[in-house]
């Protein structure tokens, strides 16, 4: 039997009310402790008042949402088909000779609809809003005045040019940093060049230097080159692609971009001889989503489409699909540490959680089904 458009629609809209009225439900209880957690960390400071707080809980709250869908989706499919099997709504359907594919395929189609809109539209909003809490935190709670993390060692950065111009890079080291407005500045500064891969061409050292648009504008400069004896210029000007966005991104986290940014961030760091594998595993698992909410509807239907409700089991059921989506969200975390250190492809570790639920959740109906 062909399932009918108005069927469809009807199916789809109980999962999404179900689905909207449970991510609700969570997202005021993680509002409420990242509030109470900002109120113990802002403890003796009274000129952090309650609607600051609030209002910084707000901006963190839509990235938490991202972390909390995968639960939002697999609860609500849960609720939606036990309302539906309640009301024999489903056994009637069965009955009329509508498979469970045929029920699940609106209930997966609005999922992936639903994490493409979420990846594409919500996912910028949330980066943005991300970031100007992190901002906030830094200066209201960390007293930091900006992102730059600079250790023991100083800052390093490094700038290259690509095959198109030889291979070459800059390698920048500061001992000390700051920001002032829209220009850094920099302290004991050293500037290595190559005009190669590993082939070395000359070294500046400058007393001070400050990043501008398109230049390191530099102070008391030696200039050293294998073979020559050292030159001292007032100042000088090292034209760089470098910018103090750039710099701030190469030190945020990967949340405070959006899915857009994100791979042009990874391609201009990369080619500069940047690691950014934070970035490119939150890439990956960003483009998985919608496939691991799909997974966890498949998860759902397993553990609600019984059609016979006289059989009992129901708490038992229940018990095991919330206790196989914290298995699946703990697996999940384990294989992103593993992706996060290379220690496995990171491809493999953002889709490895989508594919074992899919997986799991198919093979279920498989045999419940089919037999």
């Amino acid at each position: 039997m062909r399932l009918s458009p108005t069927l469809s629609v009807y199916i789809a809209r109980q999962f999404l009310l179900a689905f909207v009225t449970v991510l609700l439900v969570i997202m005021g209880i993680i509002l409420l402790f990242d509030v109470i957690e900002l109120i113990r960390r802002a403890a003796g400071r009274p000129e952090l008042g309650f609607g600051l707080l609030l209002a910084m809980a707000l901006l963190k709250l839509p990235q938490m949402t991202h972390t909390i869908m995968p639960f939002g989706v697999m609860i609500g499919a849960m609720i939606a088909f036990w309302r539906l099997t309640r009301t024999h709504e489903l056994v009637v359907a069965r009955a009329a000779g509508v498979s469970v594919w045929q029920f699940l395929a609106p209930v997966l189609i609005a999922t992936l609809a639903l994490g493409v809109v979420e990846i594409t539209a919500f996912n910028p909003l949330a980066a943005s809003m991300y970031a100007r809490f992190e901002r906030m935190q830094n200066a209201l709670l960390t007293n930091r005045g900006n992102a730059l993390d600079v250790s023991e060692v100083g800052l390093w950065l490094r700038e290259g040019y690509g095959k198109d111009h030889g291979g070459g890079q800059v390698v920048v080291h500061a001992e000390d940093v700051r920001q002032e407005g829209l220009v850094l500045y920099l302290g004991d500064v050293h500037i290595f060049i190559y005009d190669k891969p590993d082939h070395f061409s000359r070294r500046l050292s400058a007393a001070k230097a400050r990043l501008v648009a398109g230049a390191f504008e530099m102070q008391d400069v030696w200039l050293m080159t294998p073979g020559k004896p050292g030159e001292h210029f007032d100042t000088m000007t090292l034209p760089t692609r470098l910018t103090l966005e750039r710099v701030h991104d190469n030190f945020a986290s990967p949340e405070t971009l959006s899915f857009w940014q994100l791979p042009g961030f990874i391609a201009f760091f990369e080619k500069a001889g940047f690691s950014a594998p934070k970035h490119r595993m939150y890439l990956q698992s960003l483009i998985a989503s919608p496939v691991l909410y799909c997974g966890m509807v498949l998860v759902a239907a397993l553990f609600s489409l019984k059609p016979n409700t006289r059989s009992g089991g129901l708490v038992g059921r229940v018990a095991a699909g919330v206790a196989t989506g914290f298995i699946l969200y703990f697996f999940s975390k384990i294989i992103y540490a593993f992706g996060l250190s290379q220690t496995i492809p990171q491809v493999l570790a953002a889709w490895a959680p989508a594919m074992m639920a899919g997986f799991a959740g198919l093979g279920g109906l498989f045999h419940l089904e089919d037999g």
